[in-house]
């Protein structure tokens, strides 16, 4: 059975606050969803492009994210392929700053492995 779209205002997965950050939290951590942001963050990608590209997952899990995304606003489906809305462009500028602390653990993590 397909999980329903989290929103705003109501009972999410982890929080029954209704906070709006919960709600997006809910849907960036469903399986795959920021992989599939990620990927459309330089343009466009055809349903098996976007596939390929976000490593093989399967063509009923990404039909799921893409309706979940499109729902949520983030994700379009123009004549090109799949792309972020202006709403997912601004939503990914959000997230970048979260894969540089990422890439400075990752050194910091292998330079203490080095040790």
């Amino acid at each position: 059975m397909a999980k329903s779209l989290p929103k705003p205002g109501k009972k999410v997965r982890s929080s029954e606050s209704g906070r709006p950050i919960m709600a997006l939290l809910d849907l960036l951590g469903r399986r795959w969803a920021l992989r599939i942001i990620w990927e459309l963050r330089d343009g466009p990608f055809r349903f098996r492009g976007l596939q390929e590209a976000s490593g093989g997952l399967s063509p009923t899990l990404l039909n799921q994210r893409l309706r979940e995304l499109r729902e949520a606003g983030a994700v379009e489906l123009t004549e090109e392929g799949y792309r972020l809305t202006q709403d997912g462009e601004e939503l990914f500028v959000m997230l970048a700053p979260l894969n540089d602390w990422a890439e400075k653990w990752a050194l910091r993590t292998s330079n203490s492995d080095a040790k």
